[in-house]
């Protein structure tokens, strides 16, 4: 019989019982009804795996349809998310893939606020595909994946234009400079592959695989397809591009090699259609290969590019800020005229210098006498301008300088535009903290000074003096396509819009500029050509060494069809440095629309 101590100690058992299984039972309630689906998760992450299917880039083709950019087949190697890695399997990764254990797991520690899969490596070698499949069962946690690589057919063929690409890295995801970008996505890091980089880009797929323990796929579940990004049509016409490349790079050793500009290795050149803004060929000098950047540039070639002195990831054409030089002195005649302080026919003596500010004459203090606008043009007369500006004033240039478009960037469609200087009184206040002299106005006047001007706003100057006045927002993409070949829109652009200078003043323009290329002029090789051009040279200081050489030009004259705009940094007089350029560029032009007689010629210099 169970004493009245043991009976109590027999109570608390039991109620001890009755709330150990009232736990028990609470808890499987709770996971089974509120914690259901987690849990049912969580098993089918067991067994289960999501990859990504990566859509490929939008092709980017030429103004007749060739392909300058498409994307080859690869296969990437990534790491499904874990909360931790066996080490071994790491190592193993390090040595397969040739990758530093170190880099491996800052991949892993960068990719911890995201669930995707952690990609390593992509575009593997077969060697690297074969021996990482026949270690997979000892490395469940790597994956495999198709991706599609991106390929510049023609390597560095208009590299500034069209860009390159990269991986999106966490800071840019974290910022949102690329819009439904996920980690391990590739992305435009320059040029049209940024710019249009959210049509390029596409949308990413997802595939879900039933894997085993080891990792091994044991069934396909049904795949949302990606979808391929859009193609961009150009405006660049790839026989010039390609032609003028190779003349560039051959004329620039040409210069170095004769002893006459040992320094001119770098150069920019734009060729535009002045009767709407396309862009038919855009080169700059020295250039890179974009498929370098494809797979993660290497160190060694990152040093080669990144410690090269000419820099040559700068898109000169667009980025590079020069003093006009004498070019400028068609927007100093242009202000003159409008603002009725100068007429064609009236004579101006240039005796060497003005008497106003003797110190400034022509180069090497030469004296032309009783010039016209047109023969001041012709022979680019600084003596003339400088009096032309005296008349008109620094302030009206500075008008008349934006009024072509200066001081502002031109609207083309690439990132990281430039938009220069217009020489002013605030300028040189800011800058030098000092009060502006009539020897600023004379150095603004004939490009100089704080005058400063990208090769593009070059080009929308001449091509407002060509085509009577109207200003067009520059372009590179012509038409977007949809990967079945339809149209999918044209990029919208400002309309052209007429500047505010009169016919008459353009007239005066085109003849000074159309006499610069005849006998007499600093340009007259370009006779030559089969059809007349209008053009002006221009030479602009350089302080860090010898000036550069600067050509404008637009033809045919009686009704143009191209702008053409050269700079070689470093290449001394604009007529022999940057003329030729110049005069290829027509060269090749007349030679495909079969107006060449006898052939090509050699350009003159």
């Amino acid at each position: 019989m169970l004493t009245k101590y043991h009976m109590s100690r027999l109570r608390i058992m039991f109620l001890l019982c009755i709330l150990l299984f009232a736990v028990l039972l609470g808890r499987i309630v709770y996971l089974q009804l509120w914690r259901s689906e987690y849990y049912a998760e969580q098993s089918d992450e067991n067994r289960l795996r999501q990859s990504r299917i990566i859509a490929p880039r939008g092709l980017i083709l030429d103004s007749d349809g060739r392909e300058l950019v498409n994307n080859l087949p690869g296969y990437a190697v990534a790491l499904q998310k874990q909360s931790n890695y066996n080490p071994d399997v790491l190592e193993r990764l390090s040595v397969l893939l040739q990758m530093p254990v170190e880099d491996i797991k800052e991949k892993i520690k960068a990719s911890a606020n995201y669930s995707e899969p952690i990609l390593l490596k992509s575009n593997l070698s077969p060697e690297q595909l074969t021996k990482i499949e026949e270690q997979r069962r000892n490395m469940p946690d790597v994956m495999l994946e198709i991706r599609p690589i991106r390929n510049y057919v023609y390597n560095d063929l208009a590299v500034h234009a069209l860009g390159y690409v990269g991986e999106v890295s966490e800071y840019e995801i974290e910022h949102g400079l690329f819009k439904n970008a996920a980690l391990g996505s590739i992305v435009g890091k320059a040029g049209l592959e940024k710019s249009y980089d959210s049509i390029l880009r596409g949308e990413d797929g997802t595939l879900a695989e039933e894997v085993d323990v080891a990792g091994n796929v044991v069934q396909h579940y049904n795949a949302i397809q990606p979808s391929p990004g859009k193609n961009l049509q150009l405006t660049i016409n790839f026989s010039l591009q390609t032609e003028l490349e190779k003349f560039i790079d051959s004329h620039l050793w040409s210069l170095r090699a004769s002893g006459s500009a040992p320094n001119a290795r770098a150069a920019a050149m734009v060729a535009i259609d002045p009767r709407n803004g396309a862009v038919r060929a855009l080169i700059s000098r020295p250039n890179y290969n974009p498929n370098l950047f494809v797979q993660g540039i290497s160190s060694k070639d990152w040093n080669d590019i990144n410690n090269n002195p000419d820099y040559p990831m700068t898109n000169r054409v667009t980025g590079g800020e020069y003093p006009p030089g004498s070019t400028f002195k068609i927007v100093t005649g242009s202000a003159a005229f409008e603002l009725n302080k100068i007429t064609l026919y009236e004579l101006i003596y240039d005796g060497g210098y003005h008497p106003l500010v003797p110190t400034m004459g022509n180069a090497g203090g030469e004296v032309l006498g009783w010039l016209s606008f047109v023969s001041g043009l012709a022979q680019s007369d600084n003596v003339y301008f400088y009096e032309l500006s005296y008349r008109t004033g620094i302030d009206n240039i500075a008008k008349y300088a934006r009024i072509y478009g200066f001081g502002e960037p031109t609207g083309i469609d690439l990132d990281e535009e430039s938009k220069g200087l217009v020489a002013s009184k605030q300028v040189k206040k800011e800058i030098w903290n000092e009060e502006w002299r009539l020897g600023d106005t004379f150095n603004a006047a004939i490009g100089q000074g704080f005058n400063l001007a990208t090769p593009l706003q070059l080009a929308v100057m001449l091509a407002c003096v060509a085509n009577g006045g109207i200003k067009y927002q520059p372009y590179l993409v012509e038409n977007i396509f949809n990967p079945d070949g339809s149209e999918f829109t044209k990029p919208k652009r400002a309309e052209g819009k007429h500047i505010d200078v009169s016919q008459q003043t353009l007239d005066y323009m085109q003849m000074g500029m159309s006499a610069t290329t005849r006998e007499g002029g600093t340009a007259s090789y370009f006779d030559a050509l089969p059809k007349k051009i209008a053009g002006k040279t221009g030479t602009a200081e350089n302080s860090h060494g010898r000036d550069h050489g600067l050509f404008v030009a637009y033809g045919p004259l009686e009704d143009p069809e191209l702008v053409v705009v050269a700079i070689v940094e470093q290449g001394g007089f604009g007529s022999i440095s940057a003329g030729p350029i110049v005069y290829k560029c027509f060269e090749e032009y007349f030679s495909e629309k079969g107006e060449m007689p006898g052939g090509s010629k050699e350009s003159g210099k």
